[in-house]
Order: C-alpha cells, then sequence, then structure tokens
C-alpha cells in the first residue's frame, strides 16, 4: 500500500478547474505522474475497503454506486498519463511505465478478486433476478456487467488459482508496456536513411522537405529520412520509381522486431503463452475463446467462421488484381517478378492508366486543414449541427496538439476535441482516439477526446498534404470522438466507447461514409494554392474507382486478424519457446488459412503487431471486420433515408452513439436498423459476393 497524500502543488490532487475537465497540461510534469498514480491506487483500495467492510445491505448506492465513485484520482492520472505515455513518450515516462504495470495489475486484481465485494455484488444480482429489485434498465445492465467482470476476473477461483493469476496477470502487463517500448525504438531504428536525392525520384517535394525535416531532426546533416509508419505497407511504396529502394523500405518494415537491440520476439512468446495459461485457469480452452465470450461475437468459432468464409474470395480478388500489376511490372522489368514493394507502386500506375488519377495528383488538393474544417468538422454540423471553435487559450499536452470547443445544435457545450496529427519520435505508430474525460451524469462531467494520426510533418509554414488513405483515416478516428462526445450516461464505466471490442470500431466506420460523400468532397477537396476545387470528373472517377484494390486491402487485413487467432488459439505448450520459430509460426498459420499470397503479407507481422500484443486487441483484430458489417448494414440505412440529413444524425445519435456501454450494443443496433445485421452490404462493399455462397 502506498501513502495517500500529493503534494499540494501536484495538479492531479484534485479536479482541473480547467473547461470541461481538461487536464492542465501546462502544469503537468513528468514528475507528477509516478506519486499520482501510486497515491490513486492506494486512494482507492481504502475506498474499496469501505464499500467491501460496510454493515449495511448492498444497495445500488453503497456498492454499485460507490464503485462508480471510487478511483477519481488514480483516473485523472491514468488517463494522462497512458495518453502521454502513447504519443509523446519519454526515457522517463517509459520507466514509469515499467514500474507501474505490475502494480497496474496488482490493483485490479484486489478489487475484482475481492470475495467480500463480490458478495456484495451478486446479492444485488440475486435481488435484480427475483424482482425484490427494480432497476432503471441502464443500471441493471450496470450491475449484469460487473458481475460478469468478477467473474471473468477469477473471483471463483480457489486461493492457489488465484495466486497464480495474480502473478501471471502482472507479468503479461509488464510484457505488453516492454512489446510497445521495444516496437517503437524498433521503428524509429528502422526508417530508412536516403544520402542520394536520385533515389527518391516519385516523391513529391512536400514529401521530400518532410523527410528532409525528420533527418535533421535525427541528428543527419545531409539526406532524407523515410519515417515507417506502423502497417507493413509504407506511403513512398506508391510513388518511389527505384526499385531497389522500395525493396529496401519495405524490407525495413517488414524487418522490424525480428532480431537485434529492439527483438520483440522473446516478449510476444511469453505473452502468447501467459495469456493462453491464463485463459486456462479461467476455464477456456485458449486465449481467443476468453476474449470472444465476453464480445458481441460470443464465441472463437464465430469468429474463425466469418474470417474462413472471406477469406478464400479475397485472396483470389488479390491474385486477379496482381496479375494485372505483374502486366504492368514486365513493361518495365521483364524479367521482374512481382513483389510486396512492387504492388503500392504498380497499383497507382494501373489506376493511373485506367482513371487518369493517383495519389500524386490528389494531395495538392488534400491540405490537412481543409481536410479537417470542411470535410470532417463539416460533416458533423450537417449531419449532428455541431460546431467548432478553437480554443488557442488551452494547452494540449505537445505543442503540435490543438484544442477544440464542440457545440452541440442548440449552442450548449458539448467537449473538447484535441487533434495531434503530426508523427515524431517520441509517437507510436498507428492512429487512434483517447478520451481525457468520460462523460458521466453521475459524476457531471463532459467529454475531452483526443485523435492522434501519424502524418510527415513539413517543414514551419509549408501545407501538410494527405493521402487519400489518410483523409479516410482523419473520418475514421474522428467517427470514435462523435462516439465519446456523444455519450448521455448515467454511469462513467458506460461512457462513450466502453463497449466491447468487436463493436468499438462501428461508430467510427460509419463516420468513413462522409468522406466519400461528393458534397463533402467538393467542400474540402481545393487545391492548397489556388484554392481551386478539384475536377468534377477527378471527384466522380474517385468515387468510382472506390472498390480498386480490394482484393488486396481484404487479404492483408484478414491475413493480420487470422495471423492474430493463430497465435492465441494456442494451449500453453503450443507456444514455440524457441525465437527463431516465430517466422516459422507466422508462415504456417498463414498457409493453413490460405492467405499466403506472398505478393500480399498481412497488414501486420507478428514481430509488429502492436494491437494483439502492446495493445488491446489480443484476439480481437477480428473486430474490424465484424464491426464493419454492422457499419455496411448501417451506411444502407442512411442511403435508404436520404443520405447527409439533420434527422438520420439524430437519430444515429440518439439510438446509438449517445448510449455508450448502458445497454447490450446489438440491441441499440437493432433499435437503429430495427433486425438483426444483414453481412450482403459488407460483401458487395468489398466485392466479396461470391463469399455469401459459402
Amino acid at each position: 500500500m502506498q501513502p495517500t497524500d500529493l503534494a499540494a502543488d501536484n495538479p492531479f490532487g484534485a479536479p482541473s478547474t480547467l473547461p470541461y475537465g481538461l487536464p492542465d497540461h501546462a502544469q503537468i510534469r513528468e514528475e507528477h505522474y509516478r506519486p499520482a498514480l501510486l497515491a490513486g491506487m492506494a486512494l482507492q483500495r481504502a475506498e474499496i475497503e469501505a464499500i467491501a467492510t460496510d454493515p449495511a445491505r448492498p444497495t445500488v448506492e453503497n456498492t454499485l454506486e460507490a464503485l462508480e465513485r471510487s478511483g477519481r484520482l488514480l483516473h485523472r492520472a491514468v488517463v494522462s498519463f497512458y495518453n502521454q505515455s502513447s504519443a509523446d513518450s519519454t526515457p522517463g515516462l517509459e520507466a514509469v511505465e515499467e514500474e507501474i504495470a505490475p502494480l497496474f495489475a496488482a490493483h485490479h486484481d484486489a478489487i475484482f478478486l475481492d470475495p467480500r465485494l463480490f458478495a456484495r455484488i451478486s446479492a444485488l444480482q440475486a435481488d435484480a433476478d427475483s424482482g425484490e429489485l427494480e432497476l432503471a434498465p441502464d443500471t441493471a445492465w450496470l450491475l449484469h456487467r460487473t458481475h460478469i467482470q468478477f467473474v471473468r476476473a477469477g473471483v471463483r477461483l480457489d486461493d492457489a488459482s488465484q495466486d497464480r493469476l495474480r502473478a501471471l496477470n502482472a507479468e503479461i502487463m509488464s510484457l505488453e508496456t516492454a512489446f510497445g517500448r521495444d516496437l517503437l525504438a524498433a521503428t524509429n531504428a528502422a526508417g530508412v536513411l536516403v544520402t542520394d536525392e536520385d533515389e527518391l525520384d516519385g516523391l513529391s517535394d512536400d514529401a521530400r522537405a518532410a523527410a528532409a525535416k525528420a533527418a535533421r531532426d535525427r541528428g543527419h546533416e545531409d539526406g532524407w529520412f523515410l519515417e515507417l509508419a506502423l502497417p507493413t505497407q509504407q506511403a513512398p511504396l506508391a510513388v518511389l520509381r527505384d526499385r531497389a529502394l522500395r525493396e529496401r523500405v519495405f524490407r525495413a518494415s517488414a524487418g522490424r522486431g525480428a532480431s537485434g537491440p529492439h527483438d520483440t520476439r522473446p516478449t510476444l512468446l511469453g505473452l502468447a503463452r501467459k495469456r493462453a495459461e491464463r485463459a486456462r485457469l479461467l476455464g477456456y480452452a485458449h486465449h481467443a475463446e476468453y476474449v470472444a465470450a465476453d464480445a458481441t461475437a460470443k464465441s472463437a468459432e464465430a469468429v474463425a467462421d466469418i474470417l474462413e468464409r472471406l477469406a478464400p474470395v479475397a485472396v483470389a480478388n488479390a491474385r486477379a488484381e496482381g496479375a494485372d500489376l505483374a502486366e504492368a511490372l514486365v513493361h518495365d522489368d521483364p524479367d521482374a517478378r512481382l513483389e510486396p514493394w512492387d504492388w503500392q507502386f504498380y497499383a497507382e500506375q494501373v489506376k493511373k492508366e485506367r482513371r487518369s488519377l493517383d495519389d500524386s495528383i490528389l494531395r495538392p488538393y488534400l491540405e490537412l486543414e481543409r481536410v479537417l474544417a470542411d470535410g470532417v468538422f463539416r460533416a458533423a454540423t450537417e449531419l449532428y449541427g455541431l460546431t467548432f471553435a478553437e480554443r488557442h487559450d488551452l494547452v494540449g499536452y505537445h505543442p503540435d496538439v490543438r484544442v477544440f470547443e464542440v457545440f452541440d445544435a442548440d449552442g450548449s457545450g458539448l467537449g473538447l476535441f484535441l487533434g495531434d496529427y503530426w508523427t515524431r519520435e517520441s509517437k507510436r505508430g498507428g492512429a487512434w482516439m483517447n478520451t481525457l474525460v468520460d462523460q458521466s451524469t453521475l459524476l457531471d462531467e463532459r467529454p475531452v477526446v483526443v485523435n492522434n494520426l501519424n502524418i510527415p510533418k513539413p517543414p514551419p509554414g509549408e501545407p501538410t498534404l494527405l493521402t487519400w488513405d489518410e483523409v479516410i483515416t482523419m473520418f475514421h478516428e474522428f467517427g470514435h470522438a462523435l462516439h465519446g462526445l456523444f455519450s448521455a450516461v448515467r454511469w462513467p464505466s458506460q461512457s462513450g466507447t466502453e463497449v466491447p471490442r468487436d463493436f468499438v470500431e462501428y461508430p467510427s466506420q460509419v463516420n468513413e461514409m462522409w468522406a466519400w460523400e461528393p458534397s463533402i468532397v467538393r467542400s474540402f477537396a481545393l487545391h492548397h494554392e489556388t484554392g481551386e476545387p478539384m475536377p468534377t470528373e477527378w471527384v466522380d472517377t474517385l468515387l468510382a474507382a472506390r472498390q480498386d484494390g480490394e482484393g488486396f486491402a481484404t487479404t492483408e487485413y484478414l491475413a493480420a486478424a487470422l495471423l492474430d487467432q493463430a497465435w492465441y488459439r494456442l494451449a500453453p505448450d503450443e507456444v514455440p519457446t524457441d525465437v527463431d520459430e516465430v517466422e516459422a509460426f507466422e508462415a504456417a498459420a498463414l498457409q493453413r488459412a490460405g492467405v499466403d499470397y506472398a505478393p500480399v503479407p498481412p497488414r501486420y507481422r507478428t514481430t509488429y503487431f502492436n494491437h494483439v500484443f502492446g495493445g488491446g486487441y489480443s484476439a480481437g483484430y477480428y473486430s474490424y471486420i465484424w464491426s464493419e458489417v454492422l457499419d455496411a448494414d448501417t451506411v444502407e440505412w442512411f442511403r435508404e433515408n436520404g443520405g447527409l440529413d439533420r434527422a438520420n444524425g439524430d437519430v444515429f445519435r440518439a439510438r446509438l452513439l449517445s448510449r455508450g456501454g448502458s445497454l447490450d450494443p446489438m440491441q441499440a443496433f437493432r433499435d437503429l436498423r430495427g433486425r438483426d445485421p444483414l453481412i450482403d452490404p459488407l460483401l458487395a462493399r468489398r466485392g466479396l459476393l461470391g463469399a455469401s455462397a459459402h
């Protein structure tokens, strides 16, 4: 147990007085985190002890509500700490995270393995089941989910099993932290330094300027540094004409974490083994079954069914696309064979030939500021009546962060949105949404949400020009932000995106549809120098080409999702013990699943699969395609009802976005759609209708 007192000048000691409770980043320093986290855990343990030892009969107020109110100091410190450590890490923060990780695991276990607390929750559940206790629907769902959470945490295990479980949980959390730390270092180390500018033929002027800045930022007096994004494929591969450099970039990306000082293999094998043992201890065949049982999928077999149903048709489509690309490749090099580093480049060449369109001519029309203001924000205005005002008086956690106040249709303040769009050496790869303040009427708190992307930063004064994929990512992440901003729940643990992992991507994927809305595209697609709109025929072509490359996109995604399942369907003694077995295991898993098409490697290979070894998606990467079933069906609902329309937005907000985790999420979908989801809209979107025959 740690002391519960904090130094008077620690900004986490009391709720922030800034608008919407925004953490006071102007005052928060690195040294504030550790004492606040330790004191927060100690204080919550004291609060939990008071609940567990309360002699009064369990009630919603003295048990369930008391649990929801507990741990506020810890929560303030935790959300700020993990937001900072993922977006702007330092050696000091990494050291704190390494120290704190097993303590967090022990803290969680101290709560959810407490038999006294579980007895009180069980008594409430028994009263509710008997009809003696009448509960509002959201409270009934909270009680149901809390009871399940205790059971899944292992509260019914014997003492010896609980001791082993505690040790496993601490080890797992430490290994997750180590994987993320090593992967960030491996990604930074694997970036490609180019010293001959001729090799950059095809790279746009603004991208070259960003690469030159990245080189200087890393201490190189000359040259251009091509930073790596988290996925296997890298944006420069679509434009670099120098095949040798393309191969170099690809191999740097695909080889991350597989050797050297930042080898992630020992850590990921430890994680797979420990998670498998924990699942067995809790009564599940493997970790994938443990994860699926508490998601909307309900079973690992249901997950396997949808992935295996889609894979054959996706790979067939990818092979057909590959044949076209190979034909284009031999025009340049008759002896060449299509390789992964060729795919994006020749996909752009074929698109340019067939569609007279490619990313290089689109990017001048896709400037970050316009995409944000006249695309992402405008769609939210037209659909939900929201307006946005930048708050230059409020400080983010890094100088690159911008803070916007979000106003509802009636002019009332809804919350804050923080945008952090540029890559930096201290930021982990990928794109994500965080919540700094959870909406809750119980605590009278309104939401503060963050979007992070990893777009190369141009030199000062230069515009940030996007690829079309980056535009889609901005809309996607803002869909998560809307889920948090629109939350209208009582209980903080049900706020916003606190829904099952295989449901959380659904609202964000729905929001992508507005990036393709012609009126929105024409609003933001303006030339960054002349202000001229993107030619109408280009917009029409862009929309018509939406399904181009779906064979590749679906195959690389499914390969990663199937790889995730393969690692987490193992029993403890089936996990390889030698790091040199990782690549062979991966190859065998892809071959068994029928997705071992060499020119299309998995979106993430094992050694840099941060979602499932360093993030919260272990055995859950299938969530994107599972959620996309709901998303594609919902897009059809919007179209059937007139599309980008305030009335539609209000219905979607009321029936789904605002409800967070306050009910069974599939019931929220049924309330919107009037039925269970259909898979056909997804199959049509991805060009997979042939899969429906399976």
